[in-house]
């Protein structure tokens, strides 16, 4: 039995290293579009603010230890393209060298994930606005935050002169489960730390109330709420560093700007296999993770799942869940009969889940 998944974060990760527990005969590829594979993508915040000093701490495992310990073929910077359901193919684009193959298989697992959120604002481009959802993302910011630094000593040791050391700011545009822990980890690498939210709370899954003591915790810590404003464009200045203007025609100085305004499930790859798609936006699976394509399975922030509060589809992205859904499906794949009993869409403890379980 061949076994392809896309993918190889959280769910397609445990996924691949489940079934090969279960099964040490079958064929199990990996591919993912990125440098990494199993890394744990909710603890970027806390590299980017040096709780999490070493990069190398955030890594799981590598494409070594999958073919090593577990005899996967992992294939790295490798994008699916398209899936035929029919003759069970899937194109496969291998970045680096732009060679397309077509990729058999006897099972699929979609766990590709989800995108950020980028609405078409003046200036989303500019040098100094990122986003973090890779480890490179977070590479990224790290780097931007040392020049920053060294350029601000600098200034401050100029010509043996005392100045006074400028304050630098920080715009995190989104209120969510990330921008609130970039938040916390600007703040604590001495950055003066501005959210902005289009809503009139943080943290849009929490009631209204709860979120309210939230957003009064930050304040006490330092933290300012830009609440109820969204953003409108961003600006360079003059002199160097940004400026986010808002709706309400505010603006905030900003040294950095981290986007931070959600994900939606990446579901490119499934339509073109004329997968389900539920009404959230996301694939469409049974309580074994199957896709309407009997034969291939979807797990992660790519599905739909149900909240077993008020029983309708939510789309959860967190790696807890993800963890469990590649282990059912890998499960299932392999002859048992595990099922995904769903999720709930406003658990604390989910607020705070991330990495890659084993």
């Amino acid at each position: 039995m061949k076994v392809l998944i896309i993918g190889g974060v959280a769910g397609g990760a445990s996924c691949a290293a489940r079934l090969r527990r279960l099964d040490e005969q079958a064929d199990i590829v990996m591919v993912e579009r990125g440098p990494y594979v199993s890394y744990a993508n909710c603890g970027l915040p806390y590299h980017i603010g040096g709780v999490i000093p070493e990069e190398s701490s955030l890594l799981v495992a590598n494409e070594v230890t999958f073919r090593t310990m577990f005899n996967i073929d992992v294939r790295l910077h490798c994008d699916a393209v398209s899936i035929d359901a029919t003759n069970k193919t899937v194109e496969l684009h291998y970045v680096k060298t732009g060679e397309r193959v077509s990729e058999s298989y006897d099972k699929l697992v979609l766990a590709p994930g989800a995108k950020s959120v980028q609405p078409p604002l003046s200036g989303i481009d500019l040098p100094g606005i990122f986003q973090v959802r890779t480890v490179p993302d977070a590479r990224e910011i790290r780097q931007w935050i040392e020049q920053g630094t060294e350029r601000l000593a600098g200034l401050y040791n100029y010509s043996g002169m005392q100045l006074v050391k400028p304050k630098r700011h920080a715009v995190v545009v989104g209120g969510g489960f990330i921008g609130l822990e970039t938040a916390e980890n600007l703040l604590h690498a001495g950055f003066e730390v501005t959210i902005v939210e289009m809503l009139d709370q943080v943290l849009p899954p929490l009631d209204k109330e709860f979120a309210g003591l939230v957003g009064e915790f930050l304040e006490s810590e330092g933290i300012r709420l830009a609440l109820g404003d969204g953003v409108a464009a961003f600006k360079q200045c003059e002199g160097g560093g940004l400026k986010v203007e808002t709706q309400a025609g505010k603006i905030h100085p900003a040294d950095i700007v981290i986007l931070a305004l959600g994900v939606r499930p990446n579901i490119e790859l499934a339509k073109s296999a004329n997968i389900d798609i539920g009404e959230r936006g996301g694939i469409q699976v049974d309580e074994q993770m199957r896709t309407s394509q009997s034969d291939i399975f979807a797990v992660g922030d790519v599905i739909e799942v149900n909240d077993v509060v008020t029983g309708e589809p939510s789309l959860i992205a967190l790696a807890g869940p993800a963890n469990r859904q590649g282990r059912i499906a890998a499960d299932v794949i392999a002859g048992r009969n595990s099922r995904f009993r769903g999720t709930q869409g406003t658990s604390i403890i989910g607020l705070f889940g991330g990495g890659v379980a084993w």
